[in-house]
């Protein structure tokens, strides 16, 4: 599905595959900027990787990039300054929902069931193996839009991930001026969206780590 949407192919030779259900530290599969058009690389959720963070320093996620703050943050303000910007593909993500009194997870998708990509960057690290690539995923306030702000715990601020059109791809891809990539984070029309509750498959041990608020489903 990858190839045939977006035009890449991911060498799984020496990186394996990756995992329906994308949690924090996984890899998965984003499309960034190459020399010859869309480049297609495996790389870890969470721009700052547990295993880089230093020791001493307690743990911090970096899943998602504020918007309003992107360009301030030392975690993210490098590659946003150098527009190393990704498309974070998927078939669907994940959200809490607090609407019956307690939190049931949600599934976010598109109403057509297509695949679709989110905003991301990306930058990369040296390591015994080589370069390696860590993504994160922008969000936006979505206090005002109609099915995003019915998300997480009731007094919070609700938050969306910026969705890009399909054929806005190639222009955010592309896109070399911080500011101009700006035009790009604006609320993704509810009609062409849909939800339902998809519960967490109850767990076969207490040991068994939870899942996170959001995942990715890239269902490939």
């Amino acid at each position: 599905m990858l190839e045939s949407v977006m035009g890449v192919i991911i060498d799984l030779h020496d990186t394996g595959f990756w995992k329906t259900e994308t949690w924090k530290d996984y890899s998965a599969p984003i499309v960034r900027r190459g020399a010859d058009g869309r480049e297609g690389v495996l790389a870890s959720y969470g721009m700052v990787p547990r295993k880089h963070i230093p020791p001493g320093v307690r743990p911090f996620d970096t899943m998602n990039a504020r918007a309003e703050t992107v360009g301030q943050l030392r975690s993210f303000s490098g590659a946003w300054k150098r527009t190393q910007l990704c498309l974070v593909p998927m078939t669907a993500f994940y959200e809490p929902c607090y609407e019956s009194g307690k939190s049931v997870r949600w599934g976010i998708g598109m109403a057509d069931q297509s695949m679709f990509a989110v905003a991301g960057l990306w930058r990369e690290w040296e390591s015994d193996a080589g370069k390696e690539a860590s993504f994160t995923q922008l969000t936006m306030n979505a206090d005002e839009h109609p099915l995003m702000r019915r998300f997480h715990k009731p007094g919070d601020e609700k938050r969306a991930l910026v969705i890009v059109p399909q054929a806005e791809w190639d222009d955010w891809l592309e896109c070399t001026d911080p500011e101009r990539a700006r035009s790009f984070l604006r609320p993704y029309p509810v009609e062409l969206m849909t939800s339902w509750e998809y519960p967490v498959p109850p767990r076969a041990k207490k040991t068994a780590a939870p899942a996170p608020a959001g995942t990715l489903d890239l269902g490939f």
